[in-house]
């Protein structure tokens, strides 16, 4: 179960190597990143110099943007001053300077908040035309930045004290490997290889020429390995998953590995505690462990997120709203089901699990002890990612990654050339409570629940179109609850609305989780009510 291997500081590996990028995505739209086959050979290509370079002509809005950095009440954008640089990977550093990757030209960027201006570090050991994903950065108590490149197999460190650029080969499987998300604990780097199906970890303190990795191999064979975290027991927890068929929510204390990683330990199946996903947990990305030492995983092929009770060891199901009209368009009409697929979580030190919606257009902020829910729209959109048609302000900007820093959320748009800020100190326009958290009803019966807007002004008034209520079922084979809403007259800015919710005659017994809310193109603020449906 336990591998070593060494990897050795690198430079001139990275040569001879050409950066083709064949990423498959633990998403079901288009892959982002396209094979040279799929590069048409007729594909007209006109050469200006610029990372541009890395697409015909055709696939440039794609991928490379399609308008200026926009902003709205809470969301404020800025365009990288390079055309086409992708950024990726996002890590705010102890004084407040953000750093991200840029993969479409290998290198790292930096964003001073205060002067709002970019800096961009030329990489020397980058190959020319050459791209790749880098999903995992973090900053090291030496002042260097960590990070994954999926394409080479290797992680990167960037000192921002020298500005200089080291590459460490990485441990690649036989089956093919792709190190993806990256944490620093003390002075140990935490890696998952998504398609190589393992966990490894390596120290940054050693000194020698050569690095050893420890790897953890998946209990699942031939799986995806996803994201992963430390508890305070120094129990890391990953997910281990084959799409649409089987996953695990897995468990092994590394305390005697972190201590002294060139131990020649044996890790037995023992050691493993591994947990059944339950039902609708099929593409399991983002994973967080909160205070309370709950674990925290989004699934991306669906609008559902999920926590896990280590002390019961039974999964909780939420859901996201769907996404807004202007994300998808659905100007063919073939979209029946919109889903906002949430892709990486993080907490902040509020008491909130933090997450990107990526096909919403969204980052969500998610309020663990009040089960308040706040999601806030991001102003760009690519329509050429959304079934737009001629739609304006139709799309989204693949935000793939964020960093939080106080009270503001730093992230990057993939397919706008953007960073952006989300400053969550600005006030709501309105906020919601329900007379009730939790009710109980019997299969067949029905009950009012009233949620209660209070708006800041008349101005923020929200039109019909934007009232929400979803339900995270027990079964997608039919609806457990239904919902129906009626509005009364709004009254001093207060507005009360009406929520029907009716267990239906073939209901499974249980707990659901039952969001309720409203919103405008700018945020939805929302609460959770548990229903339990009683046999």
């Amino acid at each position: 179960m336990k591998q070593k291997t060494k990897a050795y500081l690198a430079f001139a590996f990275l040569g001879g190597i050409l950066l083709t990028s064949t990423i498959l995505f633990a998403l079901p739209p288009p892959s982002p990143t396209m094979t040279d086959a799929e590069m048409i050979p007729e594909a007209e290509i006109t050469k200006t110099g610029s990372p541009m370079d890395n697409y015909p002509d055709e696939q440039r809005d794609t991928f490379c943007g399609t308008g200026d950095a926009k902003s709205n009440t809470f969301v404020t954008e800025y365009k990288i001053p390079t055309v086409c640089t992708q950024p990726l990977a996002i890590q705010v550093t102890p004084d407040g300077q953000v750093w991200f990757v840029e993969s479409n030209v290998g290198r790292i960027a930096n964003f001073d908040p205060i002067t709002e201006t970019f800096t961009e570090y030329d990489n020397p050991y980058w190959p020319e035309a050459s791209r790749s994903m880098n999903w995992g950065i973090d900053h090291s108590s030496d002042n260097s930045l960590w990070y994954t490149d999926g394409s080479s197999d290797s992680i990167w460190q960037f000192s921002i004290n020298d500005k200089n650029y080291t590459a460490l080969t990485y441990p690649v499987s036989d089956s093919g490997s792709l190190p993806q998300r990256l944490e620093i604990y003390g002075s140990n780097v935490f890696v998952n290889d998504f398609t190589g199906g393992k966990l490894t970890m390596f120290d940054i303190s050693q000194n020698t020429g050569a690095v050893e990795y420890t790897s953890i191999v998946n209990p699942i064979p031939e799986s995806f390995t996803g994201d992963f975290g430390l508890d305070s027991e120094d129990n890391v927890w990953y997910t281990s998953w084959r799409p649409d068929d089987v996953g695990v929510l897995a468990k092994v204390n590394i305390s005697m590995y972190t201590r002294d990683l060139n131990q020649d330990e044996t890790l037995s199946e023992d050691d493993v505690e591994a947990f059944e996903f339950p039902r609708d947990l099929n593409t399991a990305n983002g994973l967080s462990i909160d205070s309370n030492g709950d674990v925290w995983i989004v699934d991306t092929s669906s609008s559902f997120f999920f926590k896990f009770d280590p002390t019961t060891e039974e999964f909780t199901k939420y859901i996201t709203h769907v996404p807004h009209p202007s994300t998808y368009g659905n100007e063919t009409g073939m979209i029946k089901d919109p889903i906002s697929r949430p892709y990486w979580t993080d907490l902040d030190n509020f008491g909130n699990l933090v997450f990107n919606e990526q096909t919403s257009n969204r980052i969500g902020i998610f309020n663990i002890s009040t089960e308040s829910f706040i999601e806030y729209m991001i102003p760009s959109k690519n329509p050429n990612w959304g079934d737009c048609g001629d739609l304006k302000d139709c799309g989204i900007a693949q935000v793939f990654d964020f960093a939080i820093h106080g009270k503001k959320i730093w992230f990057t748009e993939w397919v706008e050339n953007n960073i952006g800020v989300l400053n969550t100190e600005k006030s709501l326009p309105f906020t919601v409570e329900t007379d009730t958290r939790e009710i109980a009803l019997k299969k067949g019966e029905s009950i009012d629940v009233v949620l209660n807007v209070n708006y800041n002004d008349s101005s923020s008034y929200v039109n019909s179109e934007f009232l929400y209520a979803h339900t995270a079922a027990k079964t997608i084979n039919f609806s457990d609850i239904e919902i129906t809403s009626s509005r009364q007259p709004l009254q001093n800015n207060n507005e009360s609305i009406f929520v029907t919710i009716n267990a239906s005659e073939n209901a499974l017994s249980g707990d659901y989780k039952v969001l309720v809310g409203i919103g405008n193109d700018e945020i939805t603020v929302s609460k959770f009510i548990n229903v339990k449906i009683e046999s």
